[in-house]
């Protein structure tokens, strides 16, 4: 049996299926995704032409429907509708469909509708470029591209900025220099990475500070599809004695032992026990 072409005779249930696909390299394609593929009625694309080079390299022909941004309002119903007796496959461009793509509207209506929703999981950028990265993997926020304008880049970084995660960020080439430059100035020197073309022959990936690798693409601008991944910042410094005292002091003024106590700890993240014995020594002072 020849396992490197989807059985088109498989049977599948009606219903909604999530396909990823590959984000560089066609052999990343599992065979239950192309078998998926093979089987669905119908296709829902972010850009069908991208979509007909991936069918091409599988040998299919398979009707679809543009599924974007733009088409999204207009073609969801009728999706809904044929999913509930028809088998309809969700593609984006690259990799896992309704990350940083359109398509969550409609898994959500599929499930209002009782129409059946699977998921076939596979290529990702974001995840991929965080196994490339060597920074903290435990706790990590996506939080897809920043905006184009400069007021609105420095005000979204600076919500990012006390986010005590791993950072994942989408760029485009043309932008690359601009945001890294941004990402420099508000969040400082930070360990970071820049993944492009992963899977695909020119894989980079460079690590370095945010300013250093600032000005590394401000030097040599890089092209393709690119992922910014940038470490959580450092743990702050304990407090100290002096900070403990001062805070308890504060506290004390405007509110009982009890309270005080709950704030200060909140405040400056120390153990209970430690405020709450020196918020005792202070009151006997």
């Amino acid at each position: 049996m020849n396992t490197s072409q989807p059985a088109e005779d498989k049977v599948l249930s009606p219903g909604l299926y999530i396909v990823a696909t590959p984000i560089g390299n066609l052999q990343d394609l599992s065979a239950r995704a192309a078998a998926t593929l093979a089987a669905a009625d119908v296709i829902a694309a972010e850009d069908t032409r991208v979509t007909a080079k991936l069918l091409a390299h599988l040998g299919l022909k398979k009707p679809m429907q543009p599924y974007h941004d733009h088409s999204a309002e207009h073609v969801r119903p009728a999706l809904v509708a044929r999913a509930a007796r028809e088998v309809v496959a969700l593609v984006s461009d690259a990799g896992t469909p309704l990350i940083s793509d359109p398509g969550y509207k409609l898994v959500r209506d599929c499930r209002a509708a009782g129409v059946a929703v699977t998921t076939l999981p596979g290529p990702c950028a974001a995840i991929a470029a965080l196994t490339l990265a060597g920074l903290p993997t435990d706790r990590f926020l996506f939080a897809g591209f920043l905006p184009a304008k400069a007021q609105a880049r420095a005000e979204a970084i600076a919500e990012l900025a006390s986010i005590r995660a791993t950072l994942i960020l989408y760029e485009a080439g043309p932008r690359l220099a601009a945001s890294l430059a941004a990402l420099a100035e508000g969040l400082g020197p930070r360990p970071a990475a820049v993944a492009r073309e992963i899977s695909k022959y020119y894989e980079e990936t460079l690590t370095g500070t945010l300013p250093e690798i600032a000005a590394l693409i401000a030097a040599k601008p890089r092209k393709g599809e690119i992922v910014i991944i940038i470490a959580p910042p450092a743990a702050p410094a304990p407090a100290s004695e002096a900070d403990l005292d001062a805070a308890l002091a504060a506290a004390l003024v405007e509110s009982s032992l009890k309270t005080a106590v709950a704030n200060v700890t909140s405040s400056l993240g120390l153990p209970r026990a430690q405020v709450y014995a020196r918020a005792l020594a202070l009151k006997q002072t």
